[in-house]
């Protein structure tokens, strides 16, 4: 059976570091397809996986095969692939290569494009779509930090993979509607480049009301794009994804209150966009802004919003300085 075999992360950054060393540390077997920086980390420091509420958990390098070779995906039984979506395709590759055929390949990445590529790259073979909530903040020294809740959605199979994979500390959940899952966490994703672009943390920024307005906004140009397209988002959370922009735009008092009750988000949490441009690195804005607009256009609804933040992350992107610490007022002036 694949689930007696290892899983292997192919890709492991922040989220791949935390997801596969918790299933390592419930004594699953786990191998990781690794960059150099990363191996020379866990093997100097250990893993330590830290949670927003408190928990931790150390690994020491002997419980986790890692590797820069795509050959450790010869002894795999499921892929988790975690890398960013521009590197998707070369990543299935590898796979193609060196796993067996009969391996579950489940995709663990942003935006909605990634499994379709692995499902053009790696005919025949099974391939999930999955959806990760949480965000995963890289702290140094082989400290990997979860800064917000929820459970991993992966899409409903007859092997019940989700299940197979769930560990204390980590759950996943069988979805049936795992397209609308995804698009409905694209939705929220949208608040990512406002993250890197106002260089706060995520927790202080939904607390100001000109930055829940501004994400409103772009919320709402992004509904709109997939109501004309006929996509339907689910929520991973009990708020409906349409109820989200007027949430958002309630007072302080009100709007605090009810993320309160549906979300915990660590005072600290950060955006991957805003590590990407931290650490000098392209942002996958191209797979989240950019796929609404790609679809907004094919049924021409309008995004100007959407467009004006595109060409901010580009130009801090093309600037290498860093989250420009931009405000709302500066964001919509463009």
């Amino acid at each position: 059976m694949v689930t007696d075999r290892s899983i292997v992360v192919a890709g492991a950054g922040a989220i791949g570091c935390f997801v596969g060393g918790q299933l390592a540390a419930a004594d699953r077997r786990v191998a990781m397809l690794v960059r150099p920086w990363v191996k020379t980390e866990i093997e100097r420091f250990g893993l330590r996986l830290t949670d927003f509420d408190g928990a931790e958990k150390k690994l020491d390098a002997g419980r986790l095969a890692l590797s820069e070779d795509p050959a450790i995906f010869h002894s795999a039984g499921i892929v988790l692939v975690t890398v960013k979506s521009a590197d998707t395709a070369e990543v299935a590759d590898q796979i193609a290569q060196h796993a067996p055929q009969d391996a579950v390949i489940v995709s663990l990445q942003n935006g909605v494009g990634n499994v379709a590529v692995l499902q053009e790259r790696l005919g025949g073979r099974r391939v999930l779509a999955g959806m990760v909530p949480f965000n995963v903040v890289a702290m140094g020294e082989g400290r990997f930090h979860r800064s917000s809740s929820g459970d991993i959605h992966v899409g409903e199979d007859a092997d019940n993979t989700a299940a197979a994979m769930s560990v204390p500390g980590l759950n996943l959940r069988a979805s049936r509607d795992i397209a609308g899952v995804q698009w409905g966490k694209l939705i929220i994703n949208l608040n990512n480049a406002l993250s890197a672009l106002s260089d706060m943390p995520l927790a202080a920024q939904l607390a100001n009301r000109d930055w829940r307005r501004l994400f409103a906004d772009q919320m709402a140009e992004g509904l709109a794009a997939l109501k004309a397209a006929g996509i339907t988002p689910a929520s991973a959370t009990p708020i409906p994804p349409n109820w989200t922009p007027s949430l958002l735009r309630l007072p302080d008092m009100i709007f605090n209150a009810i993320l309160g009750r549906t979300m915990k988000i660590d005072p600290e949490a950060r955006s991957s966009m805003w590590q990407d441009l931290k650490q000098g690195r392209k942002t996958e804005i191209d797979y989240l802004q950019g796929a609404v607009i790609a679809l907004a256009e094919q049924n021409n609804v309008d995004t100007p919003l959407m467009r004006r933040i595109v060409a901010l992350i580009k130009q801090a992107e093309t600037a290498g300085k860093g989250p420009p610490g931009l405000s709302p007022q500066q964001i919509r002036a463009g």
